[in-house]
């Protein structure tokens, strides 16, 4: 097998270990979180994050674009949306707003700020 290129980076959600969710401020342990090119000191770019059954998130403002798809389960926002597996919700900057899910849930998650 030959090295993969330079500048490739690959994870696999199943089988790489996430970390504790922290980045609305105290650990949250029915959240984990696995960066992928999300740089804090920027808060930008992309991670995959995963919600146990019954999580819900800390109330939270977005400095920059926040969009996420759902890969698996469930997520209902803080208006009552429920979303499920192959939705993409955008929120722009300055939005304000809470998620929870029933039965768990594993998104695929980017932040950037336009420029």
């Amino acid at each position: 097998m030959s090295e993969p290129p330079a500048g490739r980076k690959a994870v696999n959600a199943h089988t790489t270990p996430f970390l504790p969710y922290d980045m609305e401020g105290p650990v949250q342990p029915e959240m984990s979180w696995l960066p992928i090119s999300y740089d804090a000191e920027t808060g930008q770019g992309t991670y995959l994050m995963r919600m146990d059954p019954g999580a819900v998130t800390i109330a939270h403002d977005h400095p920059g674009m926040e969009e996420f798809l759902i890969l698996e389960g469930d997520l209902v926002d803080s208006d009552g949306t429920a979303f499920g597996p192959g939705d993409f919700v955008s929120y722009e900057a300055g939005t304000h707003h809470n998620s929870w899910t029933v039965t768990g849930c594993l998104l695929a998650v980017f932040e950037w700020r336009r420029t």
